[in-house]
């Protein structure tokens, strides 16, 4: 039996007030391993909720949520924790690196907590960099880094901990539009290799690129909409763009 990724049956966060708050409402979403879904929604619609949940950072007030068939309402917050580390990845529109860390040893750092060995977390470090076009640039700090080879580093440390799911928070929020278009070929190359990917964006032109999409309103959730696209791929770059990308020396 292939279990889902991600199962939320009948998510809410209520806020308690005066007045109280429904920041999710009975939520339901099944993402399937392979999968690559995206969250789209208007600001306040309660993305970043639904995405703090499905990243384990915060619980529902009610609902049940199945992480790799694992019931997460049962875990204490130390198994939550590890859980985390090693089923999820989480890029975010800040690229969060440490400044004076060189590629290599933002990416290895990021898995201290999860119990890998020195030895491993330099062996899977320099796999993920090589896995996103940056194995020449493994000695390099962020501050010699363009702002597209930031979110690659990004992306390779959520990479390295080889987890379930891949978690991005508006990847390409703060990059220019050609090396936005190459961050998310290389999210489709990703996808294509078989990792699952939930996005969270506001931007319809991100979201088409996904296999499926849902929109969040006043925190519930519509499934399976039609954002307007003749195509999901309508935005995609040419096969031969996203290699010549992965290759390093552009902006991207």
């Amino acid at each position: 039996m292939n279990v889902p990724v991600v199962e939320l049956c009948g998510i809410s966060l209520i806020y308690p007030g005066p007045p109280e708050v429904a920041a999710l409402r009975l939520c339901d979403l099944t993402v399937e391993r392979g999968e690559y879904l995206t969250v789209v929604g208007p600001s306040g619609s309660g993305k970043s909720t639904l995405l703090n949940i499905v990243g384990l950072l915060d619980a529902p007030t009610a609902g049940r949520y199945l992480l790799d068939g694992i019931d997460t309402g049962r875990l204490s917050d130390g198994q939550r924790a590890a859980l985390r580390g090693r089923r999820i990845g989480f890029v975010f529109q800040s690229f969060h690196l440490l400044p004076h860390r060189t590629a290599l040893e933002n990416v290895a750092l990021g898995m201290v907590y999860t119990g890998v060995p020195s030895r491993e977390r330099q062996r899977r470090a320099r796999e993920a960099l090589g896995r996103v076009g940056l194995a020449h640039r493994l000695h390099a700090v962020p501050s010699r880094l363009s702002g597209g080879e930031r979110q690659r580093v990004a992306i390779a440390r959520a990479l390295a901990a080889e987890p379930s799911l891949l978690l991005c928070d508006e990847p390409t929020g703060n990059l220019d539009s050609g090396t936005a278009n190459a961050v998310l070929g290389l999210l489709e190359v990703l996808h294509d290799s078989g990792l699952t990917l939930m996005v969270i964006t506001h931007d319809s032109r991100v979201a088409a690129r996904g296999t499926r999409t849902v929109v969040l309103e006043d925190g519930a959730l519509k499934q399976d909409a039609h954002l307007g696209t003749s195509s999901s791929h309508a935005f995609r770059p040419k096969k031969g763009a996203d290699e010549s990308s992965m290759g390093g020396s552009g902006s991207a």
